[in-house]
């Protein structure tokens, strides 16, 4: 095993200097486009400008969750190292999916994901569900998460209890991620 394998949740926190995110985990915006799209050019569901694309790293730990939230842009997941993760969706229609990302496509995990713009969504550490990852339980993932037009604390919306009665027999795995 390499020395990489060996890293630490604190290294890559610390290399890459990551800070907590409020919907969970660390991360921190890597890019920002110094461009922007003016409001009249966006669909309505944006109340202003914004720029054109962002991305951020994001390193999850077991234990610890992207609380379930939605924005008002496609956000597309990348993986990049550790544990798998599991990108729980809620649809429009009261439907759920799973989405496993990770480096194993024998497993059916998916290096990339895209969620669709105002999709109720959060994410958990493979590890935490199923054993049989073959990672220690004290490891991480670490990702990465483009969003076009770009991120903005504006178009972030946390979920709340009320949302418990739109997934009948979800309510469980609903609080989890809240």
């Amino acid at each position: 095993m390499s020395h990489e394998h060996l890293r630490s949740a604190k290294y890559w926190i610390e290399k890459l200097k990551l800070k907590p995110h409020p919907e969970g985990g660390h991360y921190r915006e890597i890019y920002r486009s110094g461009e922007v799209v003016h409001a009249e050019h966006l669909p309505d569901r944006f109340k202003g400008a914004r720029t054109f694309s962002t991305a951020i790293y994001f390193l999850l730990q077991p234990g610890e969750r992207s609380r379930l939230h939605r924005i008002k842009s496609d956000e597309v997941w990348h993986f990049y190292r550790g544990i798998p993760l599991t990108v729980h969706l809620f649809g429009s229609s009261g439907s759920y999916k799973a989405i496993r990302l990770g480096e194993n496509p024998e497993r059916g995990e998916h290096y990339q994901f895209m969620v669709t713009a105002g999709t109720w969504f959060g994410v958990t550490v493979a590890g935490d569900e199923d054993e049989s990852t073959g990672h220690l339980r004290d490891d991480f993932a670490l990702a990465g998460c483009t969003v076009a037009p770009g991120f903005d604390f504006r178009d972030f919306e946390l979920a709340a209890e009320k949302l418990l009665t739109a997934y009948p027999g979800y309510q469980d795995l609903l609080r989890k991620l809240m």
